[in-house]
């Protein structure tokens, strides 16, 4: 009986003993009632009684009393022993605790005495289920911020270390540390560093149960974000680094995917020297699902790199000083003569004092030229005719990089390769190295005349340098440079020994071939590299200083010869058309914004042989991380993507070629019209010829890319936006619609003349599509170019399109060309495209003639529009003219139509009905 009465109102009106039942439940109390079915041994029972709480409560909110006594009663009824019913309870838990805040008056502290403490308990619960609904209970009312800040620390983080403990049971122990993690961006920097932090580095290092390290891994970048900069690098990075080494491969790829939030939360120099080490060993892992994910991480950590003080167009130290700043500003126009000393006599100042010389020279800044760290010391003689001679011009209004940006001021080793790498200071010095081997100036500037005097074979002799050097850094002896040698060779040895085991990995073989490359280039003799270097051009010449062979730290290590040397080993079938030697290639990729490394990989990502051992995806990867990568590097820099954007434009997925469709305009905002004009243009005409699936990418955004270019070449496309009412597919209607919408923008960008020419034929084409959405866009187009020629200079233009509307659409023998021709008029009341004068002038009187039109449909379009648009307008209700006469005679006749809508429409204004709601109601056929 106590079942049925749950299902009263389908009982049959015979059963008497039914119906005595249920009035006795009319006269129970709503606490009464709460209390019989609590009661209740069927489990059904209790579980309704469980879903009507928050009704209960709404009931009794009047009475305190009894409120407490609901509250005292879900109390109990959480030490039900049937878990179904439990779980019932914890999912209405965040609405009465909404209830309970509401009104919070009547019952203060409900939610905190009653409420939460069966939250809490029921995260250690032995039913998966109840402990599920808990979590998802506890990170609702934490989001809605329904629990007090001090319970959080007093009441729920407790709990959550303690179900953490070694002890806790392992699935109880990773749902807890998950809960952890994902109430950390709730509760803000305070309680997460002082109560929850230190037990997620204990979980980071959990040897036992390798599911919690990868929650640990999953959640990390959270974690990071919250805590803020300096406890991530002093707690959380040395925990990072050992998951990222994790024996086990799930973790690994855990970090690989939040790679990029961790970089975030660390500064510039952690980044670029620790950071970006870590991440080429995760590309380079024995795990393909592992590499897989660094790959998809890849571009994200690159755009880590940037400085977001800067406009974006050139790279800024994050860290520089107000006094480098202002010595730079004070500077800024003795910088460029400075950097255009020769570069064919080197000095080499030691790692330790290249600081030194940078405050000295900062300090003469007044009585010579301003010389950046890392650059040569010239003579004086050979450096005043360079000086005098003229700049080349800039290839983008913005200043080169080493002119506005210069990180190398902040870097401890501001030294520069020579064109033969022979050392390497590890994985910390390995990045300021890769930065210094180009930069745009020097490899574009006008070349140098040549000089005979080679500091190469002049140490290799034994001769002391010229007294025409300036005197920066004692020379090393020629006898350091060959045990340099001779240490280098046999670390190289000792790598390709140690990875040839693993030769069969693509990437494993790819390091070898590197690191083969520089041992062959170490064991070349003084004579073979004298010749080199007297028949390079000067213009090829890069500065160079030799470090310190006493410098802290291995001489050589992967990091540094994989970023250092990817570009000097090139097959002989390696040769571009371009005509420019394998060395210029080489410089031609070569950065200075972020770890040379990390980019070389970037680049490999359209290496066919990726698709086959990491990903068949990772094209259109890079793809989409391309713009924010150009970004990082800025427009000085686009010659480094150039070449990789031409391959993926080029690959045979379509998504790859969409990707980048739907993109091209941003691109274009980062690099600027010149290279958007050089580079970018042959790509998007190609991609106007493409499938439908990569042109909607173009389309979408055809106005932010057009209106980037110059006006001689966006008239260029005028002749090609009719190929776009052609498509693969006839039903693709959303293709037409985005047309009409972009040619809306479009309309600022051209002449009167050409959106005449242009555009007008598309948009009438457009009007009389079968789609009404598509016309219905259409109509917005066709008031707004009414609008543009109107306002020309000599209206002529305005004038023939409104003719060419009447005689189109307003004398159309279709009825629904005539219809069309009634909401273009209708758009161009509501938008005020014409003066009212004007309209009444031009198109009105042939507006009038359609409520003769033997149509319904388009009489009743018509009532509309006169009755709900025009005779809102100030100059119909103001002025007492011929045209106001001519549109209430016209009213008049339609209130005395044979059909009833016209008259309904003609006679009364109804409050309830817009045009703008049932007009597609109205239209002629929709597809």
């Amino acid at each position: 009986m106590a079942d049925l009465s749950l299902l009263q109102e389908d009982l049959p009106e015979d059963a008497d003993g039914s119906l005595d039942f249920v009035s006795q439940d009319d006269m129970l109390t709503p606490l009464g009632r709460l209390d019989k079915y609590a009661a209740s041994e069927n489990v059904f029972n209790r579980q309704m009684v469980a879903r009507s709480l928050l009704d209960t409560l709404r009931e009794v909110c009047d009475d305190e009393r009894e409120c407490i006594a609901v509250l005292e009663r879900i109390s109990r009824l959480a030490d039900d022993s049937e878990p179904t019913v439990r779980a019932e309870l914890m999912e209405q838990v965040p609405h009465i605790a909404l209830f309970c805040q509401e009104n919070r008056p009547a019952i203060p502290y409900a939610f905190s005495k009653y409420l939460l403490p069966i939250v809490v308990r029921y995260l250690a619960d032995q039913n998966n289920q109840v402990r599920k609904t808990s979590q998802a209970a506890l990170l609702a009312l934490l989001e809605q911020e329904l629990i007090e800040r001090f319970d959080v620390e007093t009441k729920v983080c407790p709990v959550l270390v303690e179900l953490t403990a070694p002890d806790s049971n392992d699935d109880v122990k990773t749902e807890a540390v998950a809960i952890m993690c994902k109430m950390a961006p709730m509760v803000g920097k305070d309680i997460t560093e002082r109560l929850i932090l230190p037990r997620f580095c204990e979980m980071c290092c959990d040897c036992r149960m390798f599911h919690v390290r990868k929650v640990c891994a999953a959640n990390f970048g959270d974690i990071c974000s919250v805590v803020g900069q300096q406890a991530t690098e002093e707690m959380l990075l040395p925990r990072f680094f050992q998951l990222c080494s994790d024996n086990v491969w799930g973790v690994r790829k855990a970090c690989a995917e939040c790679f990029m939030a961790v970089s975030c939360a660390t500064c510039q120099e952690i980044r670029r020297t620790k950071l970006s080490a870590l991440f080429i060993n995760l590309i380079s892992d024995p795990s393909r699902w592992v590499r897989q994910a660094a790959f998809q991480s890849l571009g994200p950590f690159i755009s880590t790199f940037a400085n977001p003080s800067s406009s974006g167009q050139y790279f800024k130290e994050e860290n520089k000083s107000s006094e480098d700043t202002s010595v730079e500003d004070k500077n800024s126009n003795e910088r460029t003569r400075g950097e255009d000393a020769p570069e064919d006599v080197e000095s080499r100042p030691t790692v330790g004092d290249c600081s030194v010389h940078l405050e000295d020279s900062l300090a003469d800044g007044a009585e010579s030229p301003r010389q950046l760290p890392g650059e040569l010391s010239a003579p004086a003689e050979s450096s005043s005719p360079r000086r005098s001679s003229p700049e080349p011009p800039p290839l983008s209004p913005e200043p080169p990089p080493d002119t506005t940006g210069n990180e190398e001021e902040q870097e401890p080793c501001a030294c520069r390769l020579a064109s033969r790498p022979e050392v390497g200071t590890g994985a910390q010095d390995s990045a300021p190295l890769d930065q210094e081997l180009y930069n745009s100036f020097h490899f574009w500037r006008t070349p140098l005349p040549e000089i005979d005097l080679d500091v190469e074979l002049e140490q290799g002799s034994g001769s002391e340098p010229g007294p025409q050097r300036l005197d920066v850094e004692p020379e090393v002896p020629a006898s350091s440079s060959t045990s340099i040698t001779m240490a280098t060779r046999k670390e190289l040895e000792e790598m390709i020994e140690n990875l040839e085991p693993h030769i069969d990995d693509p990437d494993v073989k790819a390091q070898v071939d590197v690191l083969a490359a520089a041992l062959r280039a170490s064991s070349l003799d003084a004579g073979d590299e004298a010749g080199e270097a007297a028949r390079r051009t000067p213009q090829d010449e890069l500065p160079s200083c030799r470090l310190d062979h006493d410098a802290a730290g291995p001489l050589i290590s992967e990091e540094t010869v994989d970023s250092a040397l990817h570009y000097i080993h090139n097959d002989s079938d390696s040769g571009t058309s371009s005509g420019f030697s394998p060395d210029e290639e080489r410089r031609a990729k070569v950065q200075d914004v972020v770890p040379q490394a990390l980019l070389d990989q970037y680049l490999s990502m359209t290496d066919p042989s990726r698709a086959q051992t990491v990903d068949t995806e990772i094209a259109k990867h890079c793809a989409y991380s391309l713009p924010g990568v150009a970004l990082t590097l800025g427009r000085q820099n686009w010659h480094c993507l150039r070449e990789t954007y031409e391959t993926l434009a080029s690959d045979m997925q379509w998504k790859v070629r969409r990707t980048l469709a739907f993109s091209i305009h941003e691109l274009a905002v980062i690099l600027g019209d010149q290279l958007t004009a050089a580079d970018l243009v042959p790509i998007f005409n190609g991609f106007l010829k493409d499938l439908d699936e990569v042109r909607i990418g173009v389309l979408k955004h055809l106005h932010d890319f057009l209106k980037l270019l110059h006006i001689d070449k966006r008239r260029e496309y005028l002749y090609q936006l009719q190929e776009f009412l052609v498509t693969d597919n006839s039903r693709n209607w959303r293709f037409r619609a985005e047309l009409a919408e972009q040619l809306i923008l479009l309309l600022e960008l051209y002449s009167p003349r050409d959106v005449y020419d242009y555009l007008r034929p598309i948009a009438l084409n457009l009007c009389a599509d079968k789609v009404s959405s598509v016309r219905w866009i259409s109509y917005k187009l066709v008031s707004e170019m009414v609008r543009k020629l109107h306002q020309a200079a000599p209206p002529t233009f305005g004038a023939d399109l409104i003719q060419e509307l009447v005689e189109s659409f307003g004398r159309c023998p279709r009825w629904s060309g005539r219809q069309a021709f009634v909401f273009v008029c209708q758009t161009v009341i509501e938008d005020d495209c014409l003066p009212m004068d004007q309209f009444a002038v031009h198109l009105m009187p042939h507006l009038l003639t359609l409520a003769n039109d033997r149509v319904p449909n388009v009489r009743v379009l018509l009532a509309k529009t006169l009755r709900q648009t025009l005779l809102e307008k100030e100059y119909f209700l103001t002025s007492a003219s011929c045209h106001q006469e001519a549109v209430e005679q016209t009213i008049m006749a339609l209130q005395m139509d044979r059909d009833s809508d016209v008259k309904y429409f003609a006679s009364t204004h109804p409050a309830s009905t817009r045009i703008s709601e049932d007009a597609l109601s109205t239209a002629s056929s929709t597809y």
